[in-house]
């Protein structure tokens, strides 16, 4: 990535624009060695998942330490939320723990898709916003959703490109477009749905920012393979994007011209 290229969220100069998940390794060793082939800016970390266990029994710690020896930083999240209140609570207990105003915010709707409450969402990110905090949220493709969620303080967006952990790719490359078109002043990642390098590089050649995601990597045959193919593919479509993807065409337009050359017709 270009060293000229770094973007911001607050007062946070970010250069990889690439973040990770960390749920579902093989191995914390596994993680580790992932965290490192993606050289990503964030990596997640779900507090419910750590208090349902009572304890992270030196998790949390690994992360931190594979996060900061590849120069990101942490991104607590309320993963499993169904309520404002109960992710407003969550994300509190994370400001406390993980010692960071970074929080991705995720209250879901939908018990099948997982899709994100576009009300509850909202609810949530103004409080959040009102206390400190620095509002990730996780939401869907929708315009005017997104434009409460900018109205409520969020300084950036994370619409979906797929249900999550569906590997399905951007679904709906029109209405992320559009927000991409109607939001050009708006920090805008696709979180969720991806699951091949080529997805995460087709969203940064549309414009967007960054991509976030998980499942993509902790699944694949060789996560940490997988990781750096995704690094990869980041970098590739975000040079795509500043070097100007050419215009489609409905028809064919010949790459080498031959009006004003000699030629000749028939056999000599």
């Amino acid at each position: 990535m270009p060293q000229d290229d770094t973007w911001q969220v607050g007062e946070t100069l970010l250069a990889s624009r690439f973040l990770l998940g960390t749920a579902g390794y093989p191995s914390p060793r596994v993680l580790a060695e992932a965290i490192a082939a993606a050289r990503p800016a964030a990596v997640t970390v779900g507090l419910r998942r750590t208090l349902a266990g009572g304890a992270d029994n030196g998790f949390v710690a690994g992360v931190h330490s594979a996060a900061q020896a590849a120069g990101a930083r942490l991104l607590p999240n309320t993963a499993g939320c169904r309520s404002a209140r109960e992710a407003v609570q969550l994300a509190r207990m994370a400001r406390e723990l993980y010692g960071t105003d970074w929080i991705k915010l995720e209250v879901v709707g939908d018990e099948y898709t997982l899709q994100p409450d576009p009300v509850e969402l909202v609810l949530a990110a103004a409080t959040l916003a009102r206390e400190g905090f620095t509002v990730w949220p996780y939401c869907t493709d929708d315009l005017v959703s997104c434009r409460r969620l900018l109205d409520a303080g969020c300084p950036l967006l994370m619409p979906w490109g797929a249900p999550i952990g569906s590997g399905q790719g951007l679904l709906n490359p029109w209405a992320l477009r559009t927000l991409r078109e109607r939001l050009p002043d708006a920090t805008l990642i696709v979180d969720a749905g991806i699951g091949a390098p080529s997805h995460a590089a087709r969203a940064l050649e549309m414009g967007f920012d960054a991509v976030l995601l998980n499942s993509a990597v902790a699944q694949s045959r060789d996560p940490v393979a997988m990781a750096s193919a995704f690094r990869h593919a980041v970098q590739a479509g975000r040079t795509a994007w500043r070097a100007g993807v050419m215009a489609r065409q409905d028809f064919a337009v010949a790459s080498t011209p031959t009006g004003g050359e000699a030629f000749l017709i028939g056999a000599a």
